[in-house]
């Protein structure tokens, strides 16, 4: 079991490095490329707070179903408001700000696929090997998480010809936080 949770922490720590190299969140209806950045990036600071933080109660002990339960609740409720905060991140005043915005709402239709993926790897636990199984399923869904989160920002990279997201995400203090944070 202590095997299955560090796998767990460790895909969990995954996305956060992934995601130190981009960001996700906000609500302006065209903010400047910075205030974006800013916005998506301390929604995805919040995500995997809340993330690592769910999966390090599994590691103390919570491998039980109300253990597995709380956790996955924590992670659906910060996926929720992660989707919620991709989406009203709105498009950035840059060339590419209608791209960016609809790779970003992609990406958020994503993220709740995944959460609801989530709450259905526990429905029905009830004894250990349950648990294991669920642990199992919520470790590729994170996984597939991180794939997806991965891509997204390779194509934001790929939509700003101009550099402008890039030297967004560069000078957002949201940004900067979140990589020294990582």
């Amino acid at each position: 079991m202590r095997s299955k949770s560090r796998f767990l922490l460790l895909a969990v720590l995954a996305v956060a490095v992934l995601l130190a190299a981009g960001c996700g969140g906000g609500d302006d209806d065209t903010p400047t490329a910075t205030e974006w950045a800013d916005n998506v990036c301390s929604a995805m600071s919040t995500w995997i707070d809340s993330v690592s933080s769910a999966t390090a109660s599994l590691g103390e002990g919570g491998l039980s179903e109300d253990g597995l339960e709380s956790a996955v609740d924590d992670v659906r409720e910060a996926s929720e408001t992660l989707a919620d905060d991709l989406q009203g991140a709105g498009r950035p005043d840059t060339d590419a700000g209608q791209e960016a915005e609809a790779l970003l709402d992609g990406l958020a239709d994503d993220v709740d696929q995944n959460r609801q993926e989530l709450e259905s790897a526990v429905e029905g636990v009830s004894d250990p090997s349950d648990v294991l199984n669920a642990i199992s399923l919520i470790t590729g869904t994170l996984s597939t998480m991180a794939e997806q989160v991965a891509a997204a920002f390779e194509q934001l990279g790929q939509l700003d010809a101009a550099d402008e997201l890039e030297t967004a995400f560069e000078e957002s203090d949201e940004c900067t936080a979140l990589r020294s944070e990582r």
